[in-house]
């Protein structure tokens, strides 16, 4: 008779035999997770936060605007988490179309963070309740996955952060889901517009450039689409923390304090209303909708400052999901396409 071999603890850097601690998300997911020690589990899965919802790392750095340059090290470690984030990003986006439920993009999201060895920067983040930020049609950040289920016609913003090695990579697109969505003027104006504004802010990342300017480049291009620049929420410095200096708000003429310099990672995500830029918050306290019900998209991208510009960490691979389609031009008061 023989017996089986003892389960070997998930931490990444341990060869003990496990004992019964499991991770409890990952049990809900029925998949085995098991720790020697509560020191591991907390060492590979659980950030300062995660237990009580209190990111007491980042609290250190409040009101503060000393913006952390990574070095060689860091960089790379950067990188890494950031092209983890993009293939989690990549799986969960394709699983988005009609009848699914944000509930299930999530659990997605949650395995593909655990396969990957590494844990899902928003649970528990300030008691955020899941593992993926997924908003829909007029929720402009922050919605909760939960039941709803995705219609033809919706559009879905995905955002996802993973913590890995000891650095968090943040990413998110707004989808079209089903071909209703691909064929509303408003939706694809909306998320063009905000794809774009993305794109033309970070042309403008090099050394040197003051972290207040990409707010002009984003408003100006935004109201050319008749769309509006959310102001409540803003880009943030990322590396070893989730969020700290620098700001990087998205509305024209704002007061961000610093400018790039090479080594600096940080974000760029902006948040664009085909309605008004005026936005409220549900009672569950992290979901931000806008206050006139009108369709928002956004896009967000982790950069590093170089030398002589600027590395887009989480960049489109080459088969991800979604991408740019044309952008609706109003004629005779009809929507009609130009390429």
């Amino acid at each position: 008779m023989t017996s089986e071999a003892p389960r070997k603890c998930a931490s990444i850097d341990c060869e003990n035999d496990a004992g019964a601690l499991q991770c409890p998300n990952c049990q809900k997911l029925g998949k085995e997770s098991y720790f020697c020690s509560q020191d591991c589990f907390k060492r590979n899965w659980v950030l300062n936060y995660s237990k009580d919802g209190i990111p007491r790392s980042e609290q250190v750095f409040v009101n503060r605007n000393k913006i952390a340059v990574l070095d060689k090290a860091e960089q790379e470690g950067m990188r890494k988490v950031c092209r983890l984030a993009r293939e989690v990003l990549d799986i969960a986006a394709r699983a988005a179309k009609p009848g699914v439920t944000t509930d299930y993009i999530d659990e997605i999201v949650h395995k593909a963070c655990m396969e990957r060895d590494s844990y899902p920067s928003p649970l528990n983040y300030c008691n955020f309740p899941k593992s993926v930020c997924t908003s829909v049609n007029e929720v402009i950040c922050h919605g909760i996955p939960d039941q709803r289920v995705l219609k033809d016609g919706d559009i879905l913003n995905i955002d996802v952060t993973l913590y890995h090695g000891g650095f968090h990579g943040d990413l998110n697109e707004t989808y079209y889901i089903g071909d209703k969505a691909l064929a509303n003027p408003d939706a694809v104006r909306v998320t063009e517009t905000s794809r774009e504004c993305l794109a033309q802010a970070i042309e403008m990342v090099k050394p040197g450039t003051l972290f207040r300017e990409y707010g002009n480049v984003i408003e100006k291009h935004a109201k050319s689409k008749k769309c509006s620049v959310i102001r409540t929420y803003c880009g943030h410095g990322i590396n070893q923390l989730f969020h700290c200096a620098p700001n990087v708000p998205h509305y024209a003429k704002n007061k961000a304090i610093g400018q790039a310099k090479p080594g600096m990672c940080f974000t760029i995500e902006p948040m664009i209303s085909i309605g008004t830029h005026r936005d409220k918050t549900w009672p569950d306290d992290w979901t931000s909708v806008t206050q006139d019900g009108s369709l928002t998209a956004q896009f967000e991208h982790t950069l590093l400052v170089t030398e002589d510009g600027v590395e887009v960490l989480t960049a489109r691979l080459p088969d991800s999901p979604g991408g740019p389609v044309p952008m609706p031009a109003e004629a005779n008061g009809e929507a009609t396409a130009t390429s």
